[in-house]
């Protein structure tokens, strides 16, 4: 079994980087609690763990005595010929290890090894997942979809790294993912639990859209073309407030690409849902009739208290307002103003 054992740990060491000095001194410890539960709680004992001749020895501490009397104490004590059968340096009053051979430590030993294996093989699977997603957190990862569940709502995708939960508040309401489907997930947390680390991955959130366009526009990875604000309505529209810090650059041109081939890579990852790219401005009313788009705006006004009266022609009112109010609603989350819509004649 101690040449297994070893031999497990090499490769163990090798193929999930656990460090098998790490496992050996958990053996250790295992084992010593082990062998005291098994023998009445005895606390004079220590286990050897030698890597280099790959064994594993237990041995019982006593105190070496001159004779026997009732007091004697053969867990604690050993008589002085036996301690000089060990070494002729032995004396009374000292301490002498005395190697344990029970019958069952073999047995003992190797259920102890695997459960510490075990164990330390999930602890260490769970410390590589928490770090790993950690490193990616408000990032996009690519996974594809190994199961769907309609009863619960839920998709397990696998990110390479693990398989992972994507919940229904998290996808877009109306995409109908497939096993075997590729797609792209926004790490939004990584939640500490006592099972381990628990994974929270999302399709429906706004960052999605901002790494897809960082990921699709060159200008906006490198820069130039700076994300001002983003809202979003999964599965059904984005309003994405973006300026250029270079003039030469019309930022709304650079994300939406020749023919909209840019805009296009984006929207082919998220289905149907529409995409709005508003040039941002420091000029709340500018900033405002910018956001209603695609509707055409007439004046705004705006008050100290960030409401803003919008004025529009009637065959635009429909429009600036937007289906059950969705245009609206996007734009005063985009700008932070309480938006009022009015036709006038």
């Amino acid at each position: 079994m101690n040449s297994e054992l070893f031999t497990a740990l090499d490769i163990l060491e090798k193929e999930k980087g656990i460090s098998k000095q790490y496992m050996l001194e958990r053996i250790e410890a295992a084992l010593l609690s082990a062998y005291k539960r098994e023998y009445g709680g005895i606390n004079n004992v220590r286990v050897a763990v030698n890597p280099q001749k790959k064994d594993i020895k237990i041995y019982q501490q006593r105190t070496v005595v001159a004779e026997l009397t009732d007091e004697y104490d053969e867990f604690t004590q050993i008589l002085l010929p036996e301690a000089k059968k060990l070494s002729r340096k032995n004396e009374v009053g000292c301490m002498v290890e005395v190697e344990m051979k029970p019958k069952n430590f073999r047995r003992l030993s190797a259920q102890t090894a695997k459960q510490v294996i075990i164990q330390g093989i999930r602890e260490e699977e769970r410390k590589m997942v928490q770090t790993e997603y950690e490193n990616k957190r408000e990032e996009i990862v690519s996974a594809v979809v190994t199961m769907t569940d309609a009863y619960k709502g839920i998709v397990v995708v696998d990110t390479g790294t693990s398989e992972a939960v994507l919940t229904k508040n998290e996808q877009i309401p109306g995409e109908e993912l497939r096993v075997g489907d590729k797609i792209k997930v926004f790490v939004c947390e990584v939640l500490k639990e006592s099972k381990g680390p628990v994974v929270v991955l999302s399709r429906a959130h706004a960052g999605l859209i901002k790494r897809l366009l960082e990921l699709e526009i060159p200008e906006v990875k490198e820069g130039v073309v700076l994300i001002r604000g983003i809202c979003r309505e999964a599965g059904s529209r984005t309003k994405v407030a973006v300026s250029s810090r270079d003039e030469d650059v019309d930022p709304i041109g650079a994300c939406i690409g020749n023919h909209g081939a840019r805009i296009a890579a984006v929207l082919n990852e998220i289905g149907g849902e529409k995409i709005d790219v508003v040039a941002f401005s420091e000029d709340p009313a500018e900033y405002i009739r910018a956001a209603l788009s695609p509707a055409t705006v007439n004046s705004v006004f705006v008050d100290d208290e960030r409401c803003a009266s919008v004025y529009v022609n009637p065959d635009q009112l429909s429009l600036a307002i937007g289906k059950e109010g969705q245009n609206a609603r996007l734009a005063a989350k985009l700008t932070g103003y309480r938006i009022d819509i009015k036709g006038e004649v």
